[in-house]
C-alpha cells in the first residue's frame, strides 16, 4: 500500500509510514531502537509507525556537519 502524502497533507496529517517503508535495513531500524538511538514510532496493532517528523528529527541526529572552508 502506498501513502496518499498530498491527501495527508491536505487534512493536517502526516505520513506515517511502517518501519519496512523507510529507507533503511528493517533490523538495522529494531537494533536501534532496542539500543534507544532509532527514532520514535508508535504501535498500531502488530506493526510499528513512525510520524515522518520523528524521522527527520532523528536524521537531523546522525548528519555530518558541511566541513567549512576555515581550514584551506
Amino acid at each position: 500500500m502506498v501513502m496518499d502524502t498530498e491527501r495527508l497533507s491536505g487534512l493536517g496529517l502526516e505520513p506515517v509510514p511502517t518501519t519496512s517503508e523507510l529507507v533503511v535495513h528493517v533490523q538495522a531500524i529494531y537494533d536501534l531502537r532496542a539500543a534507544g538511538r532509532g527514532p520514535a514510532g508508535i504501535l498500531v496493532g502488530r506493526e510499528i509507525r513512525y510520524r515522518a517528523s520523528e524521522v527527520l528529527s532523528w536524521m537531523d541526529t546522525l548528519h555530518d556537519p558541511v566541513p567549512s572552508d576555515r581550514g584551506r
